[in-house]
C-alpha cells in the first residue's frame, strides 16, 4: 500500500505543465541529437529497418517517431484477419463483463471510464479486449488493423501518467484517466474501438490519416513519447489467434484476430 502511494504522489508532484514543457522542449532540440546513439544502444534499437540514414534526424523526438521501410512490417492480407496496429508487448487481454468492466495488472477498469460516452461503452459490453504496451525501444507509428469505416473520433482527459509496468501496477489507472484519443470504425465485423494512451509526461498523439475509410495496414498516427493502445471489439464478432499470449511481443501487420 506504501508503495502505491508514494509512487502516485511522487508522479503527481511532478507531472505538470513545466516539467512537461521542459521535457518536450529538450527531446525536440537540436541538443538531444547527441542522445540518439546512446539511446539506440541503451534499448537495443534495430536500426537497419529506419528509412533514410541515422544523420538525418536533428533530434531525439525525430528519432523516437522514426519511419520504417515498407517491407520491414508485411501485413497480413487474409480478409478474416485484423492485425496488430503497433509494434509492442501483449500486456492483457481477454472479455469484457456483462457489468462492462475488464482488468489490468490486478487493476479494475470501467468501459464507461476510458469512452466517457455511455452509448459507446454499451456497444463493447461482452465483447473483447486487447491492450499493446509500447516501450522506448518500440516503433512509435500506428497502423489501422483492418479495413473500415471511421464513424467516430475523439480525445478525453487531461495529464498522462506511465503506462509501463509500474504505472499500470500503482498507479490511478491510466489506461482510462490519462489523455487519450478514442477512434470507431465500421467494420466487416461490426464496430470496433482504437484507443490511443497518452503517456508521461507529454500528451503527445499525433494523427496522420485524414480520410475516413481506414485501410488495413495504412499508418494512422503516432507517438511522440511513450504510449499504449487498446482495442476492442463487440460480443460475439472475434476470437483472438493463438499467438495473443501475456506478455507476448507482436509487430505491426501481425495477426492477432479473427474475425468470426
Amino acid at each position: 500500500m506504501w508503495k502505491r502511494f508514494f509512487y502516485q504522489k511522487t508522479i503527481e508532484l511532478t507531472n505538470n505543465r513545466t516539467t512537461s514543457k521542459l521535457l518536450q522542449l529538450f527531446a525536440t532540440s537540436k541538443l538531444s541529437k547527441h542522445c540518439i546513439s546512446s539511446y539506440s544502444k541503451l534499448y537495443h534499437i534495430d536500426t537497419k529497418d529506419v528509412v533514410g540514414p541515422m544523420n538525418q534526424f536533428q533530434s531525439l523526438q525525430q528519432f523516437f517517431t522514426r519511419k520504417l521501410k515498407e517491407e520491414a512490417r508485411p501485413i497480413d492480407r487474409r480478409e478474416q484477419v485484423i492485425t496488430s496496429p503497433v509494434d509492442g508487448k501483449i500486456e492483457s487481454f481477454g472479455e469484457v463483463t456483462a457489468q462492462s468492466h475488464y482488468v489490468v495488472k490486478g487493476k479494475d477498469y470501467s468501459l464507461l471510464d476510458v469512452f466517457g460516452q455511455p452509448d459507446i461503452a454499451d456497444s463493447y459490453v461482452g465483447g473483447q479486449y486487447i491492450v499493446f504496451y509500447l516501450s522506448p525501444s518500440n516503433y512509435h507509428r500506428v497502423h489501422s488493423p483492418v479495413d473500415g469505416q471511421l464513424l467516430r473520433q475523439y480525445f478525453l482527459g487531461g495529464k498522462s501518467y506511465p503506462v509501463n509496468q509500474i504505472g499500470l501496477t500503482y498507479g490511478k489507472k491510466p489506461l482510462s484517466h490519462n489523455y487519450r484519443c478514442v477512434t470507431e470504425l465500421q467494420t466487416e465485423c461490426g464496430k470496433m474501438a482504437v484507443v490511443k494512451v497518452g503517456a508521461m509526461f507529454v500528451n503527445s498523439i499525433q494523427l496522420t490519416e485524414k480520410k475516413q475509410q481506414w485501410t488495413k495496414g495504412h499508418e494512422v498516427g503516432l507517438f511522440e513519447f511513450g504510449s499504449t493502445v487498446m482495442v476492442f471489439f463487440e460480443k460475439g464478432k472475434t476470437s483472438f489467434t493463438q499467438n495473443v499470449q501475456k506478455d507476448a511481443i507482436i509487430r505491426v501487420g501481425e495477426a492477432f484476430t479473427y474475425m468470426v
